[in-house]
């Protein structure tokens, strides 16, 4: 029989989460990363401060994926929906560590921008949670939707010789398209396009100050 977490213990878990999620090198895959798959191409010092952007723009990405779920987790009404939004993060997770360790083979850093990031979207999740579950769910497939939609921007922009980037990309946009279609099947609205319009004008500034801070 498996003993339900206490109020501190579930507090501890949570305060863990978050510096797993928010220290550099801390995440550890449940999946090896798809770039160990390639050998490291020719990146000439244009291109390599490029990709490390990219990928830190996708790790910030991550962070906020990670506080987007357990905010939901913690107000969604329905045991099986909270369950589902903890399965979701914890394979948000190798995400989350694949991006940090092809930031580390750039010689590049994550966001000073990811304390911001994570406590805004922890906020939104927890709102649309308490809303109700379909809002929830439907929250998560228009963020998974919009998330598909930079990765392959970000595919299409990389070098050609930066196969490990493009593996670990194209991973996790088979991962996030799940994702998106798991939310829409458990009852999740699908939100009109204003709303997506709203949510694509946010991440569009959420790249440009990543990128580069």
């Amino acid at each position: 029989m498996t003993r339900r977490m206490s109020r501190t213990d579930n507090l501890i878990h949570q305060f863990d989460t978050v510096l797993r999620t928010l220290t550099p090198k801390a995440a550890q895959p449940s999946r090896p990363s798809p770039a160990h798959s390639h050998p490291e191409g020719p990146l000439d010092e244009t291109q390599r401060r490029d990709v490390a952007g990219l990928m830190r723009v996708n790790h910030t990405g991550e962070v906020c994926a990670q506080a987007l779920y357990q905010g939901q987790g913690l107000t969604a009404s329905l045991a099986e929906t909270r369950a589902r939004m903890e399965k979701a993060a914890a394979e948000e997770i190798d995400h989350l560590a694949w991006c940090d360790q092809r930031l580390q083979e750039l010689n590049g850093r994550t966001s000073y921008l990811n304390p911001v990031f994570y406590a805004a979207s922890f906020g939104l999740g927890a709102v649309a949670g308490a809303v109700g579950d379909r809002v929830s769910l439907g929250f998560v497939a228009a963020t998974e939707e919009q998330v598909g939609h930079h990765l392959e921007a970000h595919v299409r922009r990389l070098p050609v010789d930066d196969k490990r980037s493009r593996a670990v990309l194209e991973q996790m946009r088979v991962d996030e398209a799940q994702h998106e279609r798991w939310a829409l099947d458990s009852g999740g609205s699908r939100f009109p396009l204003p709303v997506k319009w709203s949510m694509r004008l946010i991440s569009k500034l959420m790249t440009k100050s990543v990128y580069r801070v």
